[in-house]
């Protein structure tokens, strides 16, 4: 017998019924229950990873701390988790295919036909099973991305069936997560949606162990009964997953319907002890009872989609929190400022937060907004490409050279601030040749970051391609825009701050990615801090 278990969550229906928080929520009791757990998402698409996907397509790429370019919902994991993924904890479609192909180039299938069956489907299962057999995990829980029923899909169920036979119904379970709609004309909800999702999760050979059913009305006990009866599971393995108010409520809400007991249970695992949430709740409780309110502007290009943005946001409610603070994001298109409109849009925020992006749009938009919060005093945190606009900003209007510019923007720039690193001048081919993952960081002694971490040397991740000229560092310095964190490894700066400005911090790296729940990141923490400070000199 296997020691370690394995819970496959599928969706059916519609998309975006928050599979990922499911797993996290699901994980989240577990581990609060002793059992070392993890998460792994298998997602259908072609592409080899999200790191060539635009935001519009998939929403943010997210990176770990080995450099993979992964899908949003390891965020989640982390997040909900507070334990680190990796690259085995993201798998496509196209690095499956990738790696099949590899495998017949060089051979291994001694002249076979390779087919989806069983060549395609073992590596997939292989896949699933990496971290259970490289690692000492208790229980491993894969998302299977998109719906059951779609094409692409097909592959990851088929898998899954394989996986139930050879490692036996206790040692591997399936919860599907289905939609349980309200009709306001006829005013009830319909079951049917869910029982043909099953039926067609049955159609390849799979019965669902648990219905985990998304609705905005609480399920009644005749609905529970029907679905079932008509879906073929235990009346106490549908659980209800009502609409929330925030999505950290979830995973008391699964404690309250039971579907960590319920897992437990078909997982032959004790239930003796009872989850200790004592810290989730205590988090809760901050969030839910703020004693200020801040509003802090988010200048992006992709705001229209939220999810551009996901690990921004959520650190800004876990650095809320820890403030006792309610953070209100105004977001901000930077195609849409100008100097005529700018302080009109920003004069009533308490601080401000230029996002990462790649390209040209919208890149004067954010110049103007990082103009008009240093001057004003106006607490700013500038994050990669952001860290990128207030050098160019300083440079242009502090220090006085009008056509600075990044090389990302302006090939022919007379003062490239912000430039190509050399290693990256040849590359031809985009995806996964950034630079990527985790690097080192040395602190200035006595620098703002230095109190605000603490440390004199850190740890970041990356995910980006140019890097503030070194030619510039005097100049900058002299002005008063100074390096205060640098890469010990390339002497690239990695921080820039302004000491005569109340708050005014810029960073190449991703501090976003690595802001959980019960350690919200310090920059995140500290920033939110001289906002609620600020605010409270403006009132």
């Amino acid at each position: 017998m296997p020691k370690t278990k394995y819970i496959f969550v599928t969706g059916g229906v519609t998309s975006s019924l928050g599979k990922g928080i499911i797993s996290a929520s699901l994980a989240n009791l577990l581990q609060a229950r002793g059992l070392k757990t993890t998460i792994q998402k298998f997602d259908p698409y072609i592409n080899v990873d999200p790191g060539t996907l635009n935001p519009y397509e998939h929403g943010e790429c997210f990176v770990t701390d080995d450099g993979a370019e992964t899908d949003l919902d390891l965020g989640h994991y982390e997040r909900f988790l507070n334990v680190r993924t990796s690259q085995a904890n993201n798998v496509t479609t196209g690095r499956i295919y990738q790696s099949v192909i590899e495998k017949e180039r060089r051979g291994e299938f001694l002249g076979k036909t390779v087919q989806v069956i069983p060549h395609i489907t073992n590596e997939i299962k292989e896949r699933m099973q990496l971290l259970g057999t490289t690692r000492d995990y208790d229980v491993v829980i894969t998302e299977i991305g998109g719906t059951v029923g779609d094409i692409e899909s097909l592959p990851y169920i088929e898998a899954v069936r394989q996986l139930r036979w050879e490692l036996g119904r206790d040692n591997c379970i399936v919860i599907h997560l289905t939609l349980v709609p309200y009709l306001s004309a006829a005013a009830e909800l319909k079951t049917k949606p869910t029982q043909h999702s099953v039926k067609t999760l049955m159609e390849s050979g799979i019965n669902a162990d648990v219905l985990v059913c998304r609705t905005e009305h609480e399920l009644s006990n005749d609905i529970r009964n029907k679905l079932a009866l008509f879906c073929n599971v235990k009346r106490e393995a549908v659980i209800q997953s009502i609409d929330a108010d925030t999505i950290y409520d979830v995973p008391l809400l699964m404690h309250e319907e039971g579907l960590d007991r319920v897992v437990l249970d078909l997982l032959s695992l004790p239930d003796n002890l009872e989850p200790d949430l004592t810290k989730w709740k205590a988090f809760l409780s901050r969030y839910n009872n703020p004693k200020q309110h801040i509003r802090i502007g988010l200048v992006g290009k992709y705001v229209e989609l939220q999810d551009s943005y996901k690990s921004i946001l959520e650190a800004f409610i876990h650095a809320g929190a820890a403030n006792e603070v309610k953070v209100e994001v105004v977001s901000i298109h930077s195609e849409h400022l100008t100097p005529q409109n700018c302080k009109a849009k920003l004069k009533e925020l308490h601080g401000l937060l230029v996002a990462p992006g790649f390209g040209s749009r919208g890149i004067e938009g954010k110049i103007t907004a990082i103009q008009y919060v240093r001057e004003n005093n106006i607490p700013f945190f500038g994050i990669c490409l952001g860290m990128q606009m207030a050098v160019i900003e300083f440079a242009r209007n502090v220090i006085g050279l009008k056509d600075a510019n990044s090389t990302e923007i302006s090939e022919d720039t007379p003062h490239p601030v912000i430039n190509l690193m050399d290693e990256q001048k040849e590359v031809q081919n985009k995806g996964g040749t950034m630079r990527l993952g985790t690097w080192d960081c040395n602190l200035r002694p006595n620098s703002r970051v230095q109190k605000i971490y603490q440390k004199d040397a850190i740890s970041e991740r990356h995910r980006h391609r140019y890097e503030l000229n070194n030619f510039y560092f005097d100049q900058l310095s002299s002005h008063g825009l100074k390096a205060t964190g640098i890469n010990p490894e390339t002497g690239l700066a990695e921080i820039v701050e302004i000491d005569a400005h109340p708050w005014f911090v810029g960073v190449q790296y991703h501090p976003e990615y690595k802001s959980t729940v019960l350690a919200p990141h310090p920059l995140f923490s500290a920033f939110v801090k001289a906002c609620s400070q600020y605010a409270k000199t403006k009132n």
